[in-house]
């Protein structure tokens, strides 16, 4: 017996080895492709600093003028310039967000955890074909179509609501007509992001663990509770990943402000009166094509000031997120 073993071992193949070429080109792919968007990532931020620098370090006497032509003689350096277009930005995107968030988490459970196939299937078709929407449709859609439409809605709100100072009116009581302001302009915003937030949360929400569903409604668990016991828990992370990638594209969208918005330079906080507010990158594609080379660099630097808001806002998530995961 020994013997026909020995013998079967020796005519046996010999162990294959397995080329590592594969391996280590795919290594090289994507650790090329990891330091080229750091290298993309850097040189962008190297530009806006170099491009910027003559606000900070130029003649304070031209910045001032370039800045006072500009407004119009309210703001006189950079920050007093760029502080309500701050305000404004934020105020739009944080609007949108509250907007389109709740919404998107309902559309996204429905579709992955209620619909039937079939209807699912046609929803994510839709969902996914509005997410590649350019922005300038949706600003001619907001100017064209819901800014005439808008008016009627908005002052029901401010009948009902005005006792609310986001709502309320000018000093007569009377609201912006046509409707030019930032509450349409973030409602145009939150439809641009939705597909967005759905999207990302939807193929979150499928990835859920099945056996825990299954386990909490074995216990006895509604759907819903099952839906609040392992699906939410489980793509929490993810939810808050998409919203935060929602929320960078309404930070710093640009034609459909810019097509909509009445343009002001206030910290307002009246959601239904127009040229009260402004973003910067709307700012930015109003006030470019005009602008000699030391206008283009207060520009650029408003640019720079909204990088930085978007890089803090990616790493407050990243560190929500990695929170979660703990």
């Amino acid at each position: 017996m020994s013997s026909n073993t020995a013998k079967a071992a020796s005519q046996s193949p010999a162990p294959r080895r397995h080329s590592h070429t594969g391996d280590k080109v795919f290594k090289g792919v994507a650790t090329f492709a990891g330091v080229l968007i750091l290298a993309v990532l850097a040189a962008v931020a190297v530009f806006l600093l170099v491009e910027a620098s003559p606000v900070f370090t130029g003649d304070s006497s031209k910045v001032t003028a370039t800045i006072e032509s500009f407004t119009g003689g309210q703001a006189h350096n950079f920050w007093q310039y760029v502080a309500p277009l701050i305000f404004g930005t934020v105020l739009v995107a944080a609007l949108a967000l509250v907007l389109a968030f709740f919404v998107a988490i309902g559309i996204s459970l429905f579709i992955s955890q209620y619909a039937p196939k079939k209807l699912a299937t046609v929803l994510n078709y839709v969902i996914d074909l509005l997410a590649a929407i350019p922005s300038v449709v949706y600003g001619l859609w907001g100017g064209l179509v819901l800014v005439p439409h808008m008016y009627g809605f908005w002052s029901w709100v401010n009948r009902y609501l005005g006792w609310i100072p986001l709502f309320g009116g000018d000093d007569n009581g009377n609201i912006a007509n046509p409707p030019r302001t930032i509450a349409t302009v973030s409602l145009v915003l939150a439809v641009m992001i939705l597909p967005i937030i759905t999207s990302m949360s939807r193929d979150v929400f499928m990835r859920a663990p099945r056996l825990q569903k299954e386990a909490a409604l074995a216990l006895g668990a509604t759907k819903w509770e099952a839906i609040k016991l392992a699906v939410l828990p489980f793509g929490r992370s993810g939810v808050v990943s998409a919203s935060m990638l929602g929320l960078g594209r309404a930070l710093g969208e640009t034609m459909a402000v810019l097509m909509i918005l009445s343009p002001g330079r206030t910290f307002s906080w009246h959601l239904l009166l127009a040229s009260r507010q402004q973003t910067i990158a709307a700012n930015i594609a109003a006030q470019f094509a005009e602008s000699d080379s030391l206008g283009v660099s207060v520009l650029i630097a408003s640019g720079l000031v909204l990088f930085v808001i978007t890089f803090i806002v990616n790493y407050v998530a990243r560190k929500i997120t990695d929170k979660e995961v703990k």
